[in-house]
């Protein structure tokens, strides 16, 4: 499962979109997926669906999954060790420009080793000063890749790698949901919860298959899914109506999220498998 740290920046996005507090200037480091990280909290911001940002099913959430959002724009140089001036030049004039169709323009910086210390001296003054509309995520491994001044108008959120044989966990649940066997899913819960599961575990997993389930919307629309999730993404678009998938990705979200309670990891498990029934 994903380690909870990472885990634990995912709910934190959610948490301050869905109260308006997302920051305009995050950074993100450690070694887990910080730029998949930074995708979803530009989700949170671009999404349609007051008080589920990022509901990952609305118009503007599938666009920045899908990485075509004409308003969330990738900062990076393939061509150069570090960003050229003309990029650089370009970025500070595109940030005045009013959003094509998102209700923010937000700036990922997927490689901050690109940025020099005169690149970071021009942004300084645009995320001090810019427009409110503009938001600025830095992907570093490392925050101290960024100078001082720039780290001091940003929020660090830290990342860790996440864990291959819980995601597999989370793989093969969403196989079973797939086969629609009800005895076999209520047989894996079960099982679950004989083992004496944390409830983190539990969480974990639910947000694992969420991922999962919320990739087969994307494929359903025509948009890629996640790499890691294809094969089970795939498997749930081709068992299950658009509406069943609506249904399916809100209750996994919803339980997971309920697991941030102090609640028995039993229950949580058991009211899964009964809702998850209902759906079929």
């Amino acid at each position: 499962m994903v380690q909870k740290e990472s885990q634990d920046v995912l709910r934190r996005i959610r948490r301050a979109a869905q109260a308006g507090l997302l920051g305009h200037a995050i950074i993100f480091s450690g070694p887990g997926d910080r730029l998949s990280a930074a995708r979803y909290a530009a989700a949170a911001l671009e999404c349609e669906t007051p008080g589920e940002e990022p509901c990952l099913h609305c118009e503007a959430c599938r666009k920045v999954t899908g990485q075509i959002h004409p308003d969330v724009i990738a900062v990076h140089d393939t061509e150069h060790k570090e960003l050229s001036v003309e990029t650089v030049r370009n970025l500070k004039k595109d940030v005045y420009i009013s959003p094509n169709e998102g209700k923010r323009k937000i700036y990922l910086f997927d490689n901050c080793d690109q940025l020099n210390a005169r690149d970071q001296n021009v942004l300084l003054k645009i995320v001090e000063e810019g427009p409110s509309y503009a938001a600025f995520f830095f992907c570093a491994e490392n925050s101290a890749a960024l100078l001082p001044t720039i780290r001091s108008r940003c929020v660090e959120w830290k990342l860790w790698e996440e864990e291959e044989t819980d995601l597999s966990e989370a793989a093969d649940f969403c196989r079973l949901l797939a086969g629609k066997d009800a005895l076999a899913v209520v047989s894996f819960l079960v099982g679950l919860e004989n083992k004496k599961v944390k409830r983190e575990q539990v969480q974990a997993l639910l947000q694992g298959a969420w991922q999962i389930a919320a990739g087969a919307l994307l494929l359903q629309n025509g948009k890629p899914a996640p790499d890691a999730f294809a094969q089970e993404a795939a498997l749930l678009a081709r068992r299950y109506t658009r509406g069943q998938l609506l249904r399916l990705t809100a209750l996994l979200e919803r339980y997971s999220k309920e697991c941030d309670f102090n609640v028995n990891a039993g229950l949580i498990l058991g009211a899964v498998a009964a809702e998850w029934e209902v759906i079929l």
